[in-house]
């Protein structure tokens, strides 16, 4: 099989996916997941989608990731690997969606507005 290539995106994050038959092993920017993602919860984030169907030691996924923080990149991660799932068998889409895995986040920082000093915060106003 040749590889299957997704993005998967959350905020400012990006994950660039390449799935291909394997023992399991997921590669971040050339280190493995669990020392990329030093936090468990983090490491529960990525593996969700194959643990959910019952994937975990099939593939080997190879991961460029960039931008934003590691919450962000985690959720990124996520959505790469369930979309690459789907381009791999369209059967895995229905349990993917009804788990919340396939819906891009389309939250994003609002942008800070001119004369303000964040997004919607506003100066002190005092009427004397």
């Amino acid at each position: 099989m040749e590889p299957i290539n997704a993005i998967g995106r959350r905020k400012a994050a990006v994950a660039r996916v390449y799935l291909s038959n394997g023992k399991g092993n997921i590669t971040i920017n050339g280190k493995d997941y669990k020392d990329y993602f030093a936090q468990d919860t983090l490491q529960y984030i990525v593996t969700q989608p194959l643990v959910l169907l019952d994937a975990a030691d099939r593939y080997d996924i190879s991961v460029n990731l960039a931008g934003g923080g590691v919450k962000g990149q985690a959720e990124a991660l996520r959505l790469g690997i369930s979309r690459a799932l789907v381009r791999l068998d369209e059967e895995n889409k229905a349990i993917l969606k009804a788990n919340g895995f396939i819906t891009r986040d389309p939250r994003v920082v609002e942008r800070k507005k001119p004369g303000r000093p964040k997004a919607r915060k506003r100066f002190q106003f005092s009427k004397r």
